[in-house]
């Protein structure tokens, strides 16, 4: 089974969603409105996914509620049910960097998982940490890093006009007198 296929984008306009070119142990990016939720595919239209316990189906780990709380609920669920109306792809954008496991052996690892609760941390225990640790044995997610990243910029940013604003303050008052 080739487990190298990189990315392939899907719509859910209608149900059910189509299924064609999924394999089991493909990781599965949803775009929900501000954030990404993932899944990792399982076989027979159904993936595994983290989720806050008290959610409902449909609902990710980057919701509002996966911030107030600290464990999160191992699911299966079919993926039109975890996918609802959003766009997603498979997304399996590690395998040049992490050989991918045996799909059987993916599977296998997420099945054992599911009905666990387990720690929820946004920034190291997150969805997406959950699903490459499933497929590469590896957590990692390029999603934390990317939003460090952003609020490390916006920081230096928000600094930098401080340091302007207080030069003109300066330079304002040696003027006045």
């Amino acid at each position: 089974m080739d487990m190298k296929r990189k990315t392939s984008h899907k719509s859910v306009d209608s149900i059910p969603v189509n299924l064609d070119g999924l394999t089991p142990g493909d990781l599965i990016e949803i775009f929900r409105f501000g954030y990404q939720h993932w899944a990792i595919y399982v076989g027979n239209g159904f993936v595994i996914h983290l989720a806050p316990p008290s959610e409902f189906a449909g609902a990710g780990c980057a919701s509002l509620m996966s911030t107030l709380t600290d464990k999160a609920l191992v699911r299966k669920e079919l993926l039109q049910e975890v996918v609802g109306r959003n766009r997603y792809r498979v997304n399996n954008k590690y395998d040049a960097k992490f050989p991918p496991l045996p799909a059987a052996k993916i599977v296998r690892r997420a099945e054992e998982k599911v009905g666990q609760q387990l720690a929820y941390k946004v920034t190291s225990e997150n969805c997406e940490h959950f699903v490459t640790e499933l497929r590469y044995g590896v957590a990692a997610s390029d999603q934390v890093r990317d939003v460090l990243v952003g609020v490390s910029i916006a920081g230096l940013g928000l600094a930098a006009l401080g340091l302007v604003g207080a030069a003109m303050v300066r330079k304002k008052k040696q003027q006045n007198q």
